[in-house]
C-alpha cells in the first residue's frame, strides 16, 4: 500500500468529490449497451441515420452510437500499446469505471491493474470485473496515478485515457517512467491546448471550468517525456475524427452544455486531440 495519503491536496479533494459523485447519463446509458463503461470521447464517422426513423427507439439508436464511436476511441488506444501478452501486467493510469481495462483484458488476456482517486469508481469498476469474471486479472485500485505504490519496473504499458490533465506532467512522467520496464509503452489519449494559438483559448476555459481540470499546452507532454525517459514513436491528431462525435452528442438528449465548447475550440485550432505513444528507454 502507499504510504502516503491518496488524497494530498485540497485540489484532489475537488476531483474525487466530483466523480465520486458523478451520474451522468452520457457515462451511465452508454455503459449499460454491452456492460463497458467509458470516461472518455468518441472517433470516426458518424451513421447520422440514427436521428432518423421511428421517434420511440431514437434514444436507444443514439445510445448505441456514440457508445460505437467510443469504443473506436478506446481500440484506437488500445492498438498502441504493443505486443502484450498474458503474463504482462499493465496499468490504467485514471481508470474511471473500468472499461478500458477491461477491453485490454478481453483482447490479451493480461494483468490489469487500474488505479483512480474516486473511490466509488473503483468499486463500480471492481464490481464489473467481477461480474465478467475476470477480477482475479483485473484489479481496481484507489490509489492516487502520481504516487501508486506499486513496484518499480512492474509494468510493461501504461496508458492515460482522458485523464493527464487532473495532474501536473512532470510528477505523472516520472511515476510512469519508475513503473514501467525498460522498452515498455506508454499510451496518452489527450486534448491539448495549441501553442500556436497562444494562451487558451475561451473555449479551452470553459472545458476547463465544467471539469473542474487544467488542459495543458501540447509542448508539455513532449517536454515532461523527453525529461522522464520516454520517447515519443507515435503522434497522431485526431481533432478530425472526434468532431463528428461531437456533432452528435450536441443534437442528442444525451447533450450536458459543454458540447459547443469542444466544437468551437477543435474548429478554431486552439484545442487538439492527440494520441501520443512512446517508449520507456
Amino acid at each position: 500500500m502507499t504510504a502516503t495519503p491518496v488524497l494530498s491536496t485540497y485540489y484532489q479533494h475537488s476531483v474525487a468529490d466530483y466523480w465520486n459523485s458523478e451520474q451522468n447519463p452520457v457515462n451511465l446509458r452508454l455503459g449499460e449497451v454491452d456492460g463497458i463503461y467509458h470516461h472518455h470521447y468518441g472517433i470516426g464517422e458518424v451513421n447520422w441515420s440514427v436521428l432518423e426513423g421511428p421517434a420511440e427507439t431514437r434514444e436507444k439508436r443514439v445510445i448505441e452510437e456514440l457508445h460505437r464511436l467510443e469504443h473506436a476511441q478506446a481500440d484506437t488506444l488500445i492498438s498502441h500499446l504493443g505486443a502484450l501478452r498474458p503474463e504482462h501486467r499493465v496499468l490504467d493510469a485514471g481508470s474511471g469505471r473500468g472499461g478500458s481495462s477491461l477491453l485490454v483484458n478481453l483482447r490479451y488476456g493480461c494483468h490489469v491493474d487500474g488505479v483512480s482517486i474516486s473511490e466509488s469508481q473503483v468499486t463500480f469498476a471492481n464490481e464489473q470485473a467481477a461480474r465478467r469474471g475476470v477480477d482475479d486479472k483485473v484489479r481496481f485500485h484507489f490509489r492516487n496515478m502520481l504516487d501508486t505504490g506499486f513496484e518499480t519496473g512492474t509494468f510493461q504499458a501504461i496508458w492515460n485515457n482522458e485523464s493527464t490533465m487532473y495532474v501536473e506532467l512532470s510528477l505523472l512522467f516520472a511515476e510512469h517512467a519508475r513503473l514501467l520496464s525498460r522498452g515498455g509503452r506508454y499510451v496518452c489519449i489527450t486534448g491539448c491546448y495549441n501553442d500556436a494559438y497562444g494562451l487558451p483559448s475561451r473555449a479551452v476555459s470553459q472545458i476547463n471550468a465544467h471539469y473542474i481540470c487544467d488542459i495543458h499546452p501540447r509542448s508539455t507532454y513532449f517536454k515532461e517525456m523527453a525529461a522522464n525517459r520516454l520517447v515519443p514513436i507515435n503522434v497522431i491528431d485526431l481533432t478530425a475524427a472526434t468532431i463528428p462525435y461531437w456533432e452528435l452528442r450536441a443534437k442528442t438528449h444525451l447533450a450536458t452544455g459543454i458540447e459547443e465548447a469542444f466544437l468551437e475550440a477543435y474548429r478554431d485550432g486552439s484545442f487538439q486531440y492527440l494520441l501520443i505513444a512512446a517508449d520507456r528507454i
